[in-house]
């Protein structure tokens, strides 16, 4: 069992460095709101040997992180109780070694890697960093079928990082020196790396970030879906989670797309109108996707092939996939949640 100074250990680094996850973490049910705060400590706590390229080399910190690799998958006794923490964590719910593995190595790029050529290298690197955290989250939820929930929770887990990421263009250039918006697609609409360095802001850095947008959208649908395969009292944190995550689109969206200049924040008024939005949908529907549609910015082209046949305003909203139709007082409920 994990003590109380463990969890408490865990609960401080994620209210201090995660408060979006945070937020959502508090409405967990215990046994797995005590086990997020671990896991959310040692990821931090990975992150932040990275992150301390100005206080040791690079060697250094690979050493560090191999050191939290042997640590987190007991090889080797600690005493931190962060990382003793998780030990006994990844024991205890049967963590895939695999997953803290391609979890450190995406760490270790990040030392040296800080530009990434295509998508699909990203891709790669976030099934790391991002994907594999998702992945130890439903672990630790214990899904009926972990089979059908982990394809989900892999696409969720990237368009969280994702959405960080085109939140964060400016800051991770000024603060670490990184590029996280693939080449490809800053080559296809006629950006080179220098003008992103120089934070030089155009349309054409607009449009890189409005398909980066809609291929992070793609990934809310997919992860989004998922979401009915956790365990009930899981289903709402993980679904506000995305809903907040997703938020940032619109902040993106409102300084017409210039995340070079300007850091977009999600305020705590936000996330209350978010939180009570979310409720008021899932009290009635219980239905992950189609309260994910009602509350979030996240579109959805059916939807939009729905609102060419019945017009604008007059498109109607799906309840479920198992109950077919809604009535006139949910159609209306869902004008209301829409920004």
């Amino acid at each position: 069992m994990l003590n109380e100074s463990q969890v408490e250990a865990g609960k401080d680094i994620q209210q201090r460095t995660g408060k979006t996850f945070y937020f959502a973490t508090r409405l967990l049910p215990e046994r797995v709101r005590h086990a997020t705060y671990v896991l959310y400590a040692f990821f931090r706590v990975a992150d932040e040997v990275v992150d301390a390229e100005e206080t040791a080399p690079p060697a250094q910190q690979r050493d560090r992180l191999e050191r939290l690799r042997a640590e987190a998958l007991g090889v080797v006794e600690t005493d931190d109780p962060v990382l003793s923490a998780f030990a006994e964590l990844r024991a205890r719910y049967g963590i895939d070694p695999d997953d803290v593995n391609v979890f450190i190595d995406a760490m270790e790029s990040d030392i040296e890697k800080d530009r990434y050529e295509t998508y699909a290298e990203l891709e790669t690197y976030m099934d790391g960093s991002a994907s594999a955290v998702g992945r130890m989250m439903t672990a630790v939820m214990r899904p009926d079928d972990p089979e059908a929930a982990l394809p989900h929770a892999t696409a969720l887990g990237q368009a969280f990082q994702m959405s960080n990421f085109l939140r964060d263009v400016g800051e991770d250039v000024v603060e670490r020196d990184r590029v996280y918006l693939p080449q490809t697609t800053l080559d296809r609409h006629g950006v080179d790396t220098e003008q992103i360095l120089d934070l030089d802001f155009d349309e054409r850095v607009a449009d890189v970030m409005r398909d980066e947008l809609r291929r992070t959208e793609s990934l809310y649908r997919d992860g989004v879906a998922g979401i009915e395969y956790l365990p009930a009292d899981c289903q709402f944190p993980v679904l506000l989670s995305a809903v907040l995550y997703a938020d940032h689109h619109r902040s993106i969206r409102k300084l017409d797309y210039d995340t070079l200049t300007t850091t977009p924040e999600l305020g705590f008024g936000r996330k209350l109108t978010l939180l009570a939005k979310t409720a008021a949908y899932w009290a009635v529907w219980r239905d992950p996707v189609a309260v994910f549609k009602a509350v979030s910015v996240v579109p959805y082209p059916e939807d939009d092939d729905l609102a060419a046949e019945f017009g604008p305003g007059s498109t109607p909203v799906e309840h479920s996939r198992r109950s077919g139709r809604v009535s006139g007082w949910l159609r209306s409920l869902s004008r209301w949640g829409s920004d």
